[in-house]
């Protein structure tokens, strides 16, 4: 399995599109974002319905929403069947909410690197 893009890798690729962005700052892999995009447009989808979307085997897309609900990116909730039994739907948090996070992660990032870069030489 292919290492998640890292800040070097955003750093040098020239024009990165949104998914790439996302899945360097929260260190997931493409197809993460790919799944957390596609919740984007398909809102309560079921894994079912996701991996119809996608083209991937649903374990693999119950994995990816296992981590998108891990970062905070996703959540679930349960929905009863008629016939009795339920299914889990899916939703993507909202893109603004998302676009916060993604600062944020980026802002503690940069402290941090500022924090080592002052700190050098001091011991």
């Amino acid at each position: 399995m292919a290492d998640a893009p890292d800040m070097d890798d955003l750093i040098q690729t020239d024009d990165p599109d949104f998914g790439h962005v996302l899945a360097c700052v929260f260190g997931i892999q493409s197809h993460e974002s790919r799944t957390y995009l596609a919740l984007l447009d398909n809102p309560g989808s079921t894994v079912a319905e996701l991996s119809d979307v996608l083209d991937r085997d649903r374990s693999n897309v119950n994995r990816s929403l296992t981590t998108l609900l891990d970062k905070g990116l996703a959540e679930r909730k349960r929905r009863l069947l008629d016939p009795g039994g339920y299914v889990y739907q899916y939703t993507a948090t909202p893109l603004p909410e998302a676009k916060e996070m993604m600062h944020a992660a980026l802002d503690d990032w940069a402290d941090e690197v500022h924090a080592r870069i002052d700190a050098f030489g001091e011991s």
